[in-house]
């Protein structure tokens, strides 16, 4: 029997199995956390000789974008995680929609960044332009990379969604999928508040 006891509860080994997904994403989600939080730790060195550039720039960063952008992510890894709830109990249809969804919200972050760095441009705001939109541009354009790579795997996983690929037994590409997308949703909502937000 494959099942394990906890107390006298039997667990079956794939619900004990943690974490969820291939461990090959797990070291890649590490490796991209790791990359970040340099990232973070050398914005954060930084600012700190430099703090009345920084605060004198933050404000003219659109917050209100930025908070969208934070309410897409965080709808797009709820309905990531819908979708494997749903696949978990057989329903690939509902878990395809869940999937859709999360795609949606995706691509609207995508457009409103696009709007956001479509003004910076036109009022002349580059790399070269000083260290806080040097981090800015270069922090958010690292990170709206990532949404397009994990917008990639999710559309993948709701193709294979959509054509039968996945069910309750064996979803295990779903679940790397959402790894890889929570890890992207993780990062803007760290990513939001420092460069967006706290002064």
């Amino acid at each position: 029997m494959n099942d394990t006891l906890v107390g006298t509860v039997p667990i079956s080994a794939t619900a004990a199995r943690h974490p969820p997904g291939d461990l090959a994403i797990w070291v890649f989600i590490l490796a991209e956390l790791l990359a970040f939080g340099v990232f973070f730790a050398v914005y954060a060195i930084v600012r700190m000789g430099h703090v009345e550039l920084f605060d004198a720039m933050q404000p003219n960063l659109d917050r209100n974008a930025g908070a969208i952008n934070t309410v897409l992510l965080l709808a797009a890894s709820w309905g990531v995680a819908r979708a494997v709830a749903a696949i978990e109990r057989g329903r690939q249809a509902i878990s395809g929609r869940w999937l859709g969804f999360a795609i949606l919200c995706g691509f609207g972050f995508l457009v409103v960044k696009a709007f956001e760095y479509a003004a910076k441009f036109r009022a002349g705001i580059n790399l070269a332009t000083n260290d806080f939109y040097m981090f800015y541009l270069s922090l958010t354009f690292f990170h709206f990379m990532h949404v397009i790579l994990g917008l990639a795997i999710l559309i993948g996983v709701w193709a294979k969604t959509r054509a039968g690929g996945y069910s309750a037994a064996d979803h295990h590409g779903m679940e790397t999928g959402a790894a890889y997308w929570h890890m992207v949703d993780l990062v803007w909502i760290i990513l939001f508040p420092l460069v967006y937000v706290m002064r």
